[in-house]
């Protein structure tokens, strides 16, 4: 008996997967021709028209990198400024003083925590990503020490705490409480966070050996050496510009009629690429022209810092392709429709379905839609009494085994210096983590109240 065609949809998926990810790490090629290649054989395996293969891959690749070459352009562009102003250094310097050598990557996780909250991921990790490489330096560590950490406090409030935006589509999905998904979200988060970085890292990173020269640093870290450094203020105050900006994005409803001038404005001043662009602006002036910096000076430094992210850019962007693929050719039906087969309650469900979208598209905030989407009406027609928990769930299940098809795989793996196999072992075994911990936490907290 021939298997069903959602079956093979399935079989073929994994497969492209397993052969992206030996092609890579074994045989050393190209990703980015890995991912195109292999992203195109299986639409091709699965029955795609020819016609439409590379319009689909394009309309992917297109799709991500309209977002997120922006924003890790903009992104750069800001943490050179704070490198080469030694805002960074200054940032990296407090948070030593405060927290101690040995305690620095306590103090990332923290920062990481309060910067993420309104930002995604990408752009959480593009703004701290100088400060990470700077403590490192100081305190003479691997950059996945205080790196780690800061990626799983990113991470968590990308997937739990609102008013991050892929909570908050959960929150309206199941309709929830905001406040009180927030108080249950940051009661789990905190653990979560701590198992999944510092302490993770601290078991991980010796088994992790890393290439001495990483060029991605050197943006950061290679400049003449400053006497006197912009104030730790002004630097947290351009730094968390972005991230106050998006915030009053997040509740522009709230604060303001929607439909109005004012709402609009608001809406428009908290949209990552506005809000980065903004911060970036500001930078010229607040870590350029006030600490002695000339236009020229800035020119350079703006210039120079792009080029390492070509790289980075197009992989991302390839791994938008390959999620674009799994969904046009049904892979993705094919997992959601799989899971509606089998009955389970409704926290396990949203976690599940979750986990089962992330796993086949990359994304968390598409697994987050879409799980809440298929998962609210079922909840509301049995009268789940914990909408809230629901979203935590979700969102736990949204973040889990980060692999070759998510954009932040790449990020991580390229910024980082790893290898395919070494960002598999620290990046998507910390991601897992997060899933894990988060959802058992959410379990609980469901027994509790």
């Amino acid at each position: 008996m021939s298997p069903s065609p959602g079956i093979s949809l399935l079989v073929y998926a994994v497969v492209a997967i397993i052969a992206l990810i030996v092609l890579i790490a074994r045989y050393r090629l190209n990703p980015f021709i890995v991912i195109t290649l292999v992203s195109v054989a299986l639409a091709l395996v699965a029955g795609m028209p020819a016609s439409g293969v590379v319009a689909s891959y394009e309309a992917g690749v297109g799709k991500t990198l309209g977002h997120i070459a922006l924003v890790v352009a903009l992104g750069t562009m800001l943490g050179k400024m704070m490198a080469e102003s030694g805002g960074a250094e200054q940032v990296a310097r407090t948070l030593i003083d405060r927290f101690g050598e040995r305690n620095a990557h306590w103090a990332m996780v923290c920062i990481a925590f309060l910067v993420g909250l309104p930002l995604f991921f990408e752009v959480g990790f593009v703004l701290l990503v100088p400060i990470a490489f700077t403590v490192a330096r100081r305190v003479g560590v691997s950059i996945l020490m205080v790196g780690l950490p800061m990626v799983a406090g990113l991470s968590v409030v990308h997937a739990l705490v609102p008013p991050h935006p892929a909570a908050m589509l959960a929150v309206q999905a199941y309709q929830a409480s905001v406040g009180q998904t927030l108080f249950y979200a940051i009661l789990i988060g905190i653990p979560t966070a701590i198992i999944a970085g510092p302490v993770y890292a601290k078991f991980i990173v010796p088994h992790i050996h890393l290439p001495a020269e990483n060029p991605l640093a050197r943006q950061f870290l290679d400049r003449e050496p400053r006497q006197k450094l912009p104030s730790f203020g002004l630097t947290m105050a351009t730094i968390l510009l972005p991230v106050v900006l998006m915030l009053l994005g997040g509740w522009a409803n709230l604060i303001s009629t929607p439909g109005s001038a004012f709402n609009s404005f608001l809406l428009f001043i908290g949209n990552s690429v506005i809000a980065l662009l903004l911060a970036t602006l500001l930078s010229f002036w607040t870590l350029g022209i006030a600490q002695g910096f000339n236009r020229d000076s800035i020119l350079k430094f703006t210039n120079e810092c792009l080029a390492p992210t070509a790289s980075i850019t197009l992989l991302v962007g390839a791994g938008g392709g390959l999620n674009r693929i799994l969904i046009d050719s049904g892979v993705t039906n094919q997992v959601v429709g799989l899971a509606q087969d089998f009955h389970l309650s409704p926290l396990l469900m949203g976690w599940l379905f979750a986990a089962l979208m992330r796993v086949a598209t990359g994304s968390a905030t598409v697994a987050m839609t879409t799980a809440s989407g298929i998962v609210a009406p079922v909840a509301l027609g049995l009268g789940y009494p914990h909408p809230e928990l629901l979203v935590l769930a979700t969102g736990a299940g949204s973040v889990i085994f980060s692999h070759v098809n998510d954009g932040g795989f790449w990020l991580i793996k390229e910024y980082f210096n790893m290898t395919v196999a070494q960002t598999f072992k620290t990046w998507t075994v910390l991601e897992t983590l997060i899933s894990v911990v988060a959802f058992a936490l959410t379990l609980g907290l469901a027994q509790v109240i």
